[in-house]
């Protein structure tokens, strides 16, 4: 928890990061922010998905509509923090010279969008047996 911690303070100082170790590759450094844009446009999406669930099905039950619908911006926003914190991560260990961080979160992440859309095919089916 206290690494957690120390990583948010890292987000908004980046010249902390550029303190430890040595300077990586740029290719590497280069490579680790176009992930952190990877992740910020699946966070987006995510978010897009969320609040198009609750604009464009109205005619869905509104307990239905508004789970689908939050489980999907509360993906993104997980997506978004997530993106930041594994960028710092992954910045420090490459300046280290350790292993990159391992994470399960695109596990998990993978697993609430599949829920989801399997959610999602059972509202489409029942809508059109309906």
């Amino acid at each position: 928890m206290i690494d957690f911690v120390r990583n948010v303070r890292l987000w908004f100082a980046p010249e902390e990061v550029r303190r430890e170790g040595h300077t990586p590759d740029y290719r590497f450094s280069l490579a680790n922010e176009r992930t952190f844009l990877a992740w910020l446009r699946t966070a987006l999406a995510l978010i897009g998905g969320g609040f198009a669930v609750d604009q464009f099905l109205p005619d869905l039950g509104w307990a239905w509509r508004i789970g689908l619908a939050l489980a999907l911006l509360a993906a993104g926003v997980l997506c978004s923090l997530r993106a930041v914190n594994h960028w710092v991560r992954c910045e420090r260990a490459m300046r280290r010279g350790e292993d990159l961080p391992a994470s399960r979160f695109p596990a998990l992440l993978s697993i609430v969008v599949a829920v989801v859309a399997v959610a999602m095919v059972v509202v489409v089916l029942a809508g059109w047996a309906g």
